[in-house]
């Protein structure tokens, strides 16, 4: 089984066409896990026309690494899938094209690519395109990783959970730490999402300080 793990916080925009996507793909043994942080709208609302498990968490608790770790302790999959809510997987092959990477034992994770849909900033677009290739990779050294579209292994996440106190980036930490202890990490183009915003949200000043602080704390640079 796969189990899907959704965050999200005020998506009503996207949730609907995020959670039909998933529920049409042609892998049929997986569960969809939302994990929501005190949304306001009507992303919950929505959520519940779907066959989803909802788990909530709240601001007060709050982290990326946190929302992920309670969602899969909820879930029952031996391979966890991630998927932002405003993340639109773009055909419906999207969860089998990142299984096939995990017949190598030593794959800990996969991501997939993001690509921006035509109403998206061109920053967004720009950085989307640079960032995420249509080429495989097999990365044994760096550490880049992003959770908006990505599968990892369970049995992996019991031995490396993801660190529930950084304020961001909680991805390349522990695909850092995967591959000191000796596994790798692919990326797999043909696994892609749409993805509105981009990584870096069109230059969000406040959002590329505290990645930076992360990242240099956390030595991901290097």
């Amino acid at each position: 089984m796969i189990s899907v793990i959704i965050r999200s916080k005020n998506e009503e925009e996207w949730i609907r066409q995020c959670l039909y996507a998933v529920s049409k793909q042609d892998f049929v043994d997986f569960e969809i896990i939302l994990v929501d942080n005190e949304s306001t709208d009507k992303t919950l609302e929505i959520a519940k026309e779907f066959n989803c498990k909802i788990i909530k968490i709240s601001n007060k608790e709050f982290s990326y690494g946190r929302a992920l770790n309670q969602g899969i302790q909820a879930s029952k999959g031996e391979y966890l899938a991630f998927l932002s809510a405003h993340c639109i997987p773009k055909n419906t092959n999207w969860l089998f094209r990142l299984l096939t990477n995990f017949e190598d034992p030593k794959v800990a994770g996969v991501y997939g690519r993001q690509e921006p849909m035509a109403h998206s900033d061109p920053r967004d677009k720009r950085d989307l395109w640079n960032t995420f290739g249509l080429e495989r990779k097999e990365q044994t050294t760096d550490p880049f990783f992003h959770n908006a579209n990505a599968k990892i292994r369970r049995s992996v996440w019991k031995k490396i959970p993801f660190d529930e106190k950084i304020s961001g980036v909680e991805d390349r930490l522990w695909a850092k730490k995967v591959l000191e202890q000796g596994y790798k990490i692919i990326y797999e183009p043909s696994a892609s999402v749409y993805h509105p915003h981009g990584i870096n949200q069109a230059g969000d000043v406040k959002r590329c300080d505290r990645v930076v602080r992360v990242i240099e704390d956390h030595k991901l640079h290097k």
